[in-house]
């Protein structure tokens, strides 16, 4: 076991844990911990083996190497890669030096990025979005011509706009991992990289779907939700069924007693806690196909939270129970 300290909170890990990982296990521990000790992640998936490394958005700067080497490391260094020591201490939202280098990586990923968020289904659950928000800058110091590419239907469900891809590869990741075979990846190198399919090839495996809920950006969408709803003004729940194929737990994105679309239930670090079928997500579009178990809790952080009639309800038995109490004392 090591103890590690990150932004003045300290905590026991197993060795070989990573700094990003203490992080997450440091607030899920401590309910008092701000969220943003843990840092920002877009490539890294801990369901996802050898992802993370490529993003740099969860930098942090190691002050303490360790007890027994405590020189602090020379720069800031991705947390979702780097293992923890015994005695190491680090910053994340302390560290005005890492919040610069930050929007600096920020600034990057935003170089090719268009600012087509009013058109964009992946509004309000973007983490690009979220970090844009935060980090970004009003406009861009960029004076070249932006890459573009043509959109493209990689499947009978899925729309891919390369021109968002942030190159993070987890949809190329979870098609090696949890899918039977894999038709895409990388082409070219360098400022030419692109994600696409090989030749006179379509997505289109059992588990093909999951590639739309790893992505971080609008770069991959499902082709039976586009343009029909923003997400907030949806009902999240949770629901099951009997699948063969999968757990068959997901979250139903309904609009009155219409399904507009299927999704896994993710976490609070934004990643899906199990992977579904395509039959589950593209093909059960009638509530007579589920259980509906309740509300599915949203964050009061995230946009979707807005309006939503979990909170109105909690709401509503807040106020119930403040006019029982007035009445009582009269």
């Amino acid at each position: 076991m090591a103890k590690v300290t990150i932004d003045g909170h300290t905590i026991e890990v197993p060795d070989g844990t990573t700094i990003l990982q203490a992080a997450r296990m440091l607030v899920d521990k401590d309910k008092m911990v701000d969220a943003k000790v843990a840092p920002p992640t877009m490539c890294y998936y801990s369901k996802l083996k050898t992802s993370g490394g490529y993003c740099r958005t969860c930098i942090v700067k190691v002050t303490k190497g360790s007890e027994k080497d405590p020189r602090p490391m020379p720069k800031p260094v991705a947390s979702c890669r780097t293992k923890v020591m015994d005695g190491m201490e680090g910053v994340n939202i302390t560290s005005p030096e890492v919040i610069e280098a930050r929007k600096g990586v920020v600034e990057f990923l935003l170089i090719n990025h268009p600012l087509d968020c009013p058109i964009c289904d992946q509004a309000g659950e973007c983490h690009l979005q979220d970090l844009g928000y935060e980090h970004g800058l009003s406009k861009t110091r960029y004076d070249f011509p932006r890459r573009t590419f043509n959109q493209i239907d990689i499947g009978p469900y899925i729309k891919m706009h390369m021109t968002r891809c942030i190159m993070c590869f987890r949809c190329v990741k979870v098609a090696d991992q949890i899918t039977d075979y894999r038709v895409h990846g990388m082409l070219n190198r360098g400022d030419a990289s692109e994600i696409s399919t090989y030749i006179q090839k379509a997505i289109d495996n059992d588990f093909s779907g999951n590639i739309i809920d790893v992505c971080p950006v609008g770069a991959l969408t499902d082709r039976t939700f586009r343009f029909k709803s923003r997400v907030w003004f949806t009902k999240p729940v949770d629901a099951h069924r009997n699948c063969t194929k999968c757990s068959g737990k997901v979250a139903l994105w309904l609009k009155g007693n219409d399904i507009l679309r299927v999704t896994g239930r993710k976490d609070q670090w934004g990643e899906v806690e199990e992977f579904i079928c395509n039959e589950c997500r593209f093909e059960k579009k009638d509530v007579k196909d589920w259980t509906i178990e309740g509300p599915r809790h949203i964050d009061r952080h995230s946009v979707i939270s807005a309006n939503h009639y979990e909170s109105l309800a909690s709401l509503k038995l807040d106020i119930g129970k403040q006019q029982k109490a007035l009445s009582t004392k009269k």
